[in-house]
């Protein structure tokens, strides 16, 4: 077989491979969010530990955690508005929410890694375009939504709420459920386009600044004095 011949048909191979695994991607996603969900809500307490059921090299592993972090904070979110809730309690809750925001942009940088990875070979094309957000950033609102549907869902089936509630949240579940579908759609195609090079991501990292004693003017000003 001619040499060139192969190559292509070996680099057809590799974009049908990329192709599909793109497609699965998303599906892939929110299965493991759902799944992070409910093993939460087995105990519902932000004090349980995760027990990440993925090995650690793998992007399953990831995404688990990336959601069981989402999680814990959209409880940890509903404790500190709590109208009763102690002062020292909510500083607490507040100084655990700024850590956990700190966490959730590891991971979403870690998941970039892994998709930077697994484009390494992809030489983008003369007229690619960069995308507004990086693929990770994208599955961080899907990790999102998945909360606000399996929260909406709980509304719409309420039994001590009235008719009027669950049928105003059945239509936002509603809604919540076609932007997954298209959100889910947007990213397997921003997938495809960087594997075909029509598309090339940039990972800038976040300056998460009131986390940092050298960049925060209440922290550098306090150690000084």
């Amino acid at each position: 077989m001619n040499v060139k011949v192969q190559r292509i048909k070996i680099s057809l191979y590799l974009f049908n491979h990329f192709v599909y695994i793109c497609s699965m991607f998303t599906e892939l996603c929110n299965q493991i969010f759902d799944q992070s969900i409910a093993d939460y809500h087995v105990h519902n307490s932000v004090y349980q530990p995760i027990l990440n059921p993925y090995e650690k090299t793998t992007i399953e592993h990831l995404l688990y955690l990336k959601n069981w972090i989402d999680t814990v904070q959209w409880h940890l979110e509903d404790i500190i508005r709590d109208p009763l809730i102690d002062p020292v309690k909510a500083l607490e809750i507040k100084r655990w929410i700024d850590k956990s925001n700190q966490e959730r942009t590891d991971v979403v940088e870690y998941i970039d890694s892994y998709f930077l990875e697994q484009y390494k070979e992809v030489r983008p094309g003369a007229g690619a375009s960069i995308n507004t957000e990086s693929p990770a950033w994208a599955v961080d609102r899907l990790s999102i939504l998945a909360l606000k549907i399996y929260h909406m869902h709980e509304e719409a089936t309420r039994t001590d709420a009235t008719p009027a509630h669950r049928e105003a949240c059945q239509r936002k579940l509603d809604v919540l459920l076609e932007q997954r579908r298209d959100l889910g759609t947007a990213i397997n195609q921003l997938l495809e386009d960087i594997a075909a090079g029509n598309k090339y991501m940039k990972v800038y990292k976040q300056m998460k600044m009131y986390n940092d004693p050298s960049l925060n003017p209440v922290l550098y000003k306090s150690a000084s004095n």
